[in-house]
């Protein structure tokens, strides 16, 4: 039987936080770099990756598939693509990385490829990518996890339209196996607005690095020529999504919080987190020291868009219900297919506190209210631990039901978290 996990008291921070933290790699570009490596003519090595839950379990499935993913370093991985091949089984936990990046590469393998995953993980959309692939030419049994692909060792490819609406995802997970693909392949979406928009342009400047020929300049359509890619060294990047709720320690506090290692040149969306925050009440700048956000301890209610940074949504979230007006957050529907119903989840918990949050088509409308302590449940999602900790720097008393489920991106938080609030 397992064992019920303690509640985790968040912290609180009488003063303003004043700390610089260096964190693990990006999930989003280890994961696509090591998808990239498994199918490139040569070694790759891939250096300062996110080692967490869903980086872990993808590099298992790549193992399963035949390929080498070998560590060797506290900082490296190296791989070596093999022959795909099953019988294979890759578990996908709750990442939509991997049931959505995987699939289109066990086409390519020689061999049955089932897949599962956590409980919710089924609950999660993958029909349009599958109907595609099967337009595609792939065998596949399934709609949703659980599933099995029926990989014949090689995919003839093509054009195909499909509604990523739902997920980025949908189209990245095809775009990145489509140089393997006899005819690499065209996607049009065709729908609603493709959510997370800088996520579809980490995957094209990352095959473009790798050596793939792809034309973006169509809106909404994408194409990527067959051919051969070279394994190379991949430096990923220090993860944007994981220092948010960091960065908002800084605006609830009115301290300084530094990101250590920040690159010059960025594949994710810094010019977008630094209009956020700014809109927020604090300051982003990017300086020797690396990616710093200053706060004031006073917080603005926002009428914003988060389509593109939808990650973001639980911590911005937090710190509505800490600004000084009624804030809207808009264009993040999708964000219901998540590791749980993001939106239906953040207003039950936020309310439960004594804001005044409630859902709307595509977000959340938050009044802010005085709150009080009390018990918030995670649901096994990583995101919702970091908006419960953010307002446990301000409102005593907020027991989170599980900690642990911030392993899946950032195993070190309730260290670091713990470590920052002792600077305040």
């Amino acid at each position: 039987m397992n064992k019920k996990p303690a509640p985790w008291t968040a912290p609180t921070a009488p003063l303003p936080v004043q700390t610089s933290i260096r964190l693990p790699g990006s999930k989003s570009m280890t994961a696509r770099a090591l998808v990239l490596s498994a199918i490139s003519v040569g070694s790759s090595t891939v250096h300062a990756p996110l080692r967490a839950r869903d980086t872990e379990l993808m590099a298992a499935g790549l193992r399963a598939l035949g390929c080498s993913v070998s560590t060797v370093d506290d900082q490296r991985w190296e791989v070596r693509p093999r022959p795909l091949h099953g019988p294979a089984h890759i578990d996908c936990g709750l990442a939509g990385t991997i049931m959505r990046f995987l699939p289109p590469l066990a086409a390519l393998a020689n061999g049955d490829v089932t897949f599962d995953g956590d409980p919710y993980a089924r609950k999660r959309p993958q029909g349009p990518l599958l109907q595609a692939l099967r337009e595609l030419g792939a065998d596949i049994e399934g709609d949703s996890l659980p599933l099995t692909v029926h990989g014949s060792g090689r995919l003839r490819g093509g054009e195909v339209t499909i509604d990523a609406s739902a997920s980025s995802q949908f189209v990245s997970g095809l775009l990145l196996a489509a140089p393997d693909y006899d005819n690499g392949v065209i996607v049009r979406h065709v729908g609603p607005p493709v959510p997370n928009a800088p996520h579809l342009r980490m995957t094209v400047q990352m095959l473009r690095a790798a050596g793939a020929a792809v034309d973006d300049s169509t809106p909404n359509v994408w194409q990527v020529a067959p051919g051969r890619m070279t394994g190379r060294a991949w430096q990923i990047e220090p993860d944007l999504s994981g220092a948010a709720p960091f960065f908002a320690a800084a605006l609830v506090t009115g301290g300084r919080v530094t990101l250590r290692g920040w690159p010059r040149t960025s594949v994710q969306p810094v010019d977008r987190v630094r209009q956020l925050f700014a809109a927020l009440g604090g300051q982003l700048s990017l300086g020797e020291s690396g990616l710093t956000v200053t706060g004031t301890g006073k917080i603005h209610g926002v009428d914003v868009s988060l389509a593109d940074v939808a990650e973001l949504t639980p911590v911005v979230a937090a710190l509505a219900t800490l600004a000084d007006g009624p804030s809207h957050l808009r264009g993040v529907g999708h964000i219901r297919h998540h590791e749980t119903d993001r939106l239906s989840a953040l207003a039950s918990q936020l309310s439960a506190l004594g804001a005044d949050v409630s859902e709307t088509p595509d977000g959340l409308a938050i009044t802010p209210k005085p709150m009080t302590g009390g018990t918030f449940s995670s649901f096994d999602d990583h995101r919702m631990a970091h908006a419960a900790a953010v307002i446990g720097l301000r409102v005593p008393g907020i027991e989170l039901d599980d900690v642990s489920c911030t392993a899946k991106t950032l195993p070190a938080f309730p260290r670091l978290w713990a470590e920052m609030t002792q600077t305040a």
